[in-house]
């Protein structure tokens, strides 16, 4: 080669480097992948994320500094400084040194006058709800300063009586000091009208409405706001919850709030107080909605239809207006639901991706006022964002547990990032088969080519939107379609493949395509969804994966995550060896078989002995004093051409005598005295902790076990192993608190039982509760008293379940779930894994086989009296 070709290469080569980003050569598959990369590389996995869960309900996300911050109801709030690694910092409804309020009692009495303290179902305790934390540069203080952090926040004494107050402060933490109330609802025309357990009198006068009208704000009471019997017109009018602020495009601030019937209304707010500007007359806008000189403007929802938590965003990129609103009922078999509309002008009028108002139709007034939880015709208005689901994970997935999934997802408020333009959804959730146990959750927004937002599949780990290769799209995925329903059903991950000729293939049928640099356009029986596709953390796989998200022009959401590219003996393999029946060596119950394996796979089975166990997994234990029998379980898996098989050799033990197998009489120590079982450990405020102390007083027979509330004792595991048991114990509680636990037992967070002394936030009466696979609530409709002592017992056996107090039924019912199903249930006394500890003595703990009799359960009682 001569030399003048080799400078010219070597200064081509040279120029190249100047022009190319060094990345292009550097970089890997990462968050910002090797965007000019034909090669497909999905190997080279990034940094695992690290998160720390916290429970914030109903929350209100705000950033101060570098900390961002989330608010919730009854006084919880959390923060983190990446999205990801959140604590609580608070301490609930702990008053006088609450962290948010001071003395709560005292610092919020203005708005506790009407409700949320001591009253109506909050009695013997507070209701502070959803509120909403705002910085407002605007804001004038009483010395004259400026700025302020503001806290909205509601209080609740029914469904809809309920006010909207407002504190201030100069340190996002706090402390919080009450200005003022100033929106009530469910007031009455009455002079004397009052709630069942409330001295509150409802009438209008008991409001700020006086003295709105005294100084002429509002030109006085309207007809419309009560009923023909004088009472509060709920099918027009709101409940005075969910308060969001924020600030137009021209800095006007503005709030809206409402829950449920009425539907959701909007009011401008003075920015220097803090005070809604009330329209001060009624009206109509331009197309047609209520404008009330009190409530404001209507923008969403109406005639007792499901619809609250209202937030509005502006985003500054569309240049729109966007509303959310959650729909269905909040508990984990409620449907809870986040919708999305948007507007040109913060009033609305508000619409959908089909251009269906947020404000419902008059044809669905029925002219009955209230709540119609089972009232579903508004489904088809909103976009929905994601509903409950689950990215299930079969055997022969990579990870552990039942997949990934939300139960019951809403009540969310939203963050731009202003410096990466990044959006956030941020919001509270439940989770497929554990209960009413919620947590905060943060998902990444994204804009379609239609100028809607759709939400990512995965929980925010710090990705970036990047483009993708399209070899990298191809291949197998599971699918979830959140459809348009408010349901409380889940939805399950189905199986399909996005194919190299652009074609989609498996449960569904239709066609793909990536334009630009991330979009996906995906077509499924001819409806096209706009959206994106984007690399994510699958927490079941703990591996980063491509997923997409996309929205249809009738505002349904579909997500596809998919899976490594696997051949059918691949697949077959890995089935095989995650294929598991638990402990086999100590069988006491029906095994279940799962039948299905990951992507379709085939599972039968065949045993060696029937007489032992079925094919179906149902087993015969051996008489009592009989030896242990055994058998082989015989599993065939199959996927397309190709089969192995896998064998599984049983124990099952024989049937125990019944009668007494554990008797902790708590005399000075945690021993147990017939022998059977190992003494209790004194551990922390959960089962699963490590510490705490259990101290010994003067008890109903001889020595009690003393709880300080942030104690606990664990018991031996397997303390129960049979479906036919009973439990006996003496309790002196010092206080009662909601989803305390005074014994508790468990297979796995998914299958317990709790013996409450005072029960849920809904059943406040002692009872014993089951969950969450199969949730049962044995209600006593008593509860105990405090300070004194009282016996509690319970018997099941063959699903029937019997509860005694004081030696006398209180409850029996049928259909109550089996759990303790092997020999390895993990059991405490006063802690379970979620909720505050037992405060209060304990004595005589005895545990048997089989069934007490009410005869035997009497003496029990009578004899240590």
């Amino acid at each position: 080669m001569q030399k003048t070709t080799k400078k010219r290469i070597g200064l081509i080569l040279f120029l190249l480097l100047l022009i190319i980003p060094i990345t292009v050569f550097s970089q890997g598959y990462s968050g910002k992948n090797n965007a000019n990369s034909n090669k497909p590389n999905q190997e080279n996995q990034k940094e695992v994320p690290s998160f720390q869960e916290a429970s914030v309900h109903d929350p209100s996300i705000i950033k101060a500094g570098d900390t961002y911050y989330a608010f919730g109801t009854h006084i919880d709030a959390a923060k983190s400084t990446d999205l990801m690694e959140w604590s609580n910092f608070t301490n609930g409804y702990t008053t006088p040194d609450n962290t948010l309020y001071g003395d709560l009692s005292e610092n919020l009495a203005g708005s506790f006058e009407w409700a949320g303290e001591d009253d109506s179902d909050s009695a013997g305790g507070f209701a502070v709800w959803a509120p909403e934390a705002v910085w407002n540069e605007h804001y004038e203080h009483e010395d004259g300063s400026t700025g302020a952090y503001m806290m909205y926040y509601s209080a609740s004494s029914t469904y809809i009586r309920s006010a909207i107050g407002y504190a201030v402060s100069k340190d996002v933490e706090g402390p919080y000091n009450y200005v003022d109330t100033i929106m009530y609802s469910d007031f009455h025309e009455k002079e004397d009208i009052k709630d069942a357990g409330s001295d509150v009198n409802k009438n209008w006068k008991n409001t700020n409405l006086p003295d709105l009208i005294e100084d002429g704000t509002i030109e006085g009471i309207r007809d419309e706001w009560f009923l023909d019997n004088g009472g509060y017109n709920y099918n027009d009018f709101t409940n005075s919850i969910d308060a969001n602020l924020f600030f137009d495009e021209d800095g006007k601030m503005w709030m809206t709030y409402g829950s449920w019937a009425g539907g959701i209304f909007i009011l401008e707010v003075d920015p220097t107080t803090g005070q809604p500007i009330y329209p001060g007359k009624d009206g109509v806008t331009e197309d047609g909605r209520m404008i009330d000189r009190y409530f404001g403007t209507k923008i969403s929802g109406g005639y007792g239809r499901s619809g609250e938590g209202p937030y509005v965003n502006y985003d500054e990129e569309t240049g729109y207006y966007f509303l959310y609103v959650t729909y269905g009922w909040l508990g984990a078999d409620g449907g809870y639901q986040m919708r999305s509309f948007r507007s040109e002008n913060p009033e609305g009028p508000y619409v959908d991706a089909a251009g269906d108002p947020a404000i419902l139709p008059d044809s669905l007034d029925n002219g009955i006022p209230g709540n119609k939880p089972d009232s579903l015709e508004h489904a088809d208005h909103g976009n929905k964002l994601m509903g409950n689901f689950l990215f299930e994970r079969k055997v022969g997935d990579p990870g552990s547990g039942n997949g990934y999934g939300y139960m019951s997802p809403g009540h969310n408020s939203i963050f731009t990032d202003p410096d990466t333009g990044k959006r956030f959804l941020v919001f509270h959730t439940r989770f497929p088969d554990k209960g009413e146990m919620h947590e905060l959750r943060v998902h990444q927004m994204f804009e379609n080519k239609e100028g809607w937002l759709v939400a990512a599949p995965y929980r925010y780990a710090g990705e970036e939107l990047a483009k993708v290769n399209r070899q990298d799209l191809i291949g197998d995925y599971q699918y979830i379609n959140h459809g348009s329903g408010i349901t409380g059903d889940l939805e399950k991950a189905s199986y399909i493949s996005l194919n190299k000729n652009n074609k989609i293939s498996g449960a569904v049928e239709g066609s793909w395509k990536k334009t630009s640099h991330n979009q996906a356009e995906i077509t499924i029986d001819n409806v096209t969804y706009d959206g994106l596709f984007i690399e994510q953390w699958d927490h079941s796989s703990e591996s980063y994966v491509m997923t997409f998200t996309a929205m249809s022009k009738e505002g349904v959401t579909v997500w596809g995550s998919k899976m490594l590219d696997k051949t059918d003996g691949e697949i077959v393999e890995d089935v095989v060896n995650d294929l598991s029946l638990g402990d086999i060596d100590n069988v006491i119950s029906n095994v279940t078989l799962p039948v299905e394996g990951t992507r379709n796979s085939e599972i039968t089975w065949e045993t060696s002995d029937e007489t032992v166990v079925t094919d179906s997994g149902e087993i015969n234990r051996p008489d009592v004093d009989a030896d242990f029998a055994t058998a082989t379980l015989t599993a065939t898996i199959t996927k397309g051409d190709v089969s192995e098989t896998r064998n599984f050799d049983l124990t099952v033990l024989p049937m125990k005598e019944a009668g007494l197998v554990a008797h902790y009489p708590f005399e000075n120590g945690l021993e147990e005295s017939t022998g059977n079982f190992d003494s209790g450990a004194s551990t922390g405020d959960r089962l699963d902790n490590s510490g705490g102390t259990i101290t010994f007083e003067d008890g109903q027979l001889g020595q009690a076990a003393a709880f300080d509330g942030n104690s606990g004792v664990r018991l031996p595991d397997g303390l129960i192993s049979s479906d036919a048991y009973s439990v006996s114990l003496w309790l002196k509680p010092e206080s009662l608190t909601s989803f305390t636990t005074a014994f508790f037992g468990a297979t796995d967070a998914n299958n317990w039982i709790s013996l409450l002394p005072s029960g849920t936030d809904d059943l406040k009466n002692t009872m014993v509760w089951s969950g969450s696979s199969t949730w049962y609530d044995a209600n006593t409709e008593m509860t105990i008293g405090t300070d004194e002592w009282t016996h509690l017992a319970f018997t099941v056996a063959d699903g029937n379940i019997q509860i005694y107090i004081n030696g006398e039924e209180k409850y029996t019912g049928s259909d109550f779930p089996n759990v303790f199903t092997n020999t390895s249930a993990k059991f405490g006394l006063g802690v379970n894994y979620w909720d505050t500890p037992y405060q209060g003595l304990m004595d005589d703990l005895q545990i048997y086989e089989g069934l007490l009799s009410p005869e035997e359960i009497k003496n029990i009682t009578d004899s240590n009296e």
